[in-house]
């Protein structure tokens, strides 16, 4: 089995939790909702919004993305003061599109933002509410903006943006 330490590093993935929209209540009246993003053995984790089922969090949450390539897995709690948080659901979301979008982006040099690669639509294998795009960005790399809808419970939607820089002299393969 291949250790995170002995994988091919492939360059930095940066995730934006932007919002949230009809999270579920946990509480009385409402939640205090937060988002723990993991990729591999990496964690990170938003601040938490009180009293909110409608979250803005726009926080970015960097990772370094390696070979082979992990889903990135998100999971929603509402923060309880007095016992464990209560799980608010799930969702996972593979990077392989947009990875080898920006395999397509250095293989025929573009290098101009706003021009889309691909598309992503929503299926059973995936947690996508909507169509989701993978387009460059300014400077290199390329971006995707994302609604996953949350598993294992009633309603609830994360929205993302996920911004792939690869890293520089890594041959194409």
């Amino acid at each position: 089995m291949e250790s995170e330490s002995t994988s091919e590093r492939l360059g930095l993935l940066k995730v934006v939790v932007i919002q949230g929209k009809k999270l579920v209540i946990r509480d009385f009246k409402s939640s205090d909702p937060y988002v723990v993003v993991k990729l591999g053995n990496q964690t990170a984790k938003t601040k938490v919004i009180n009293s909110c089922l409608n979250p803005v969090w726009n926080e970015e949450l960097s990772f370094s993305l390696t070979q082979p390539v992990k889903d990135l897995t998100l999971e929603v709690f509402d923060k309880d003061r007095f016992k464990s948080d209560d799980k608010m659901g799930h969702a996972e979301l593979s990077l392989k599109p947009i990875v080898s979008a920006a395999r397509l982006r250095r293989a025929l040099g573009i290098s101009l933002g706003a021009t889309m690669l691909r598309k992503v639509t929503p299926d059973t294998d995936n947690c996508l509410a909507r169509d989701s795009s993978i387009s460059c960005m300014e400077g290199g790399g390329v971006t995707q903006s994302v609604w996953l809808k949350l598993r294992d419970v009633e309603s609830g939607e994360i929205e993302l943006k996920i911004k792939f820089i690869d890293q520089p002299g890594r041959p194409s393969r």
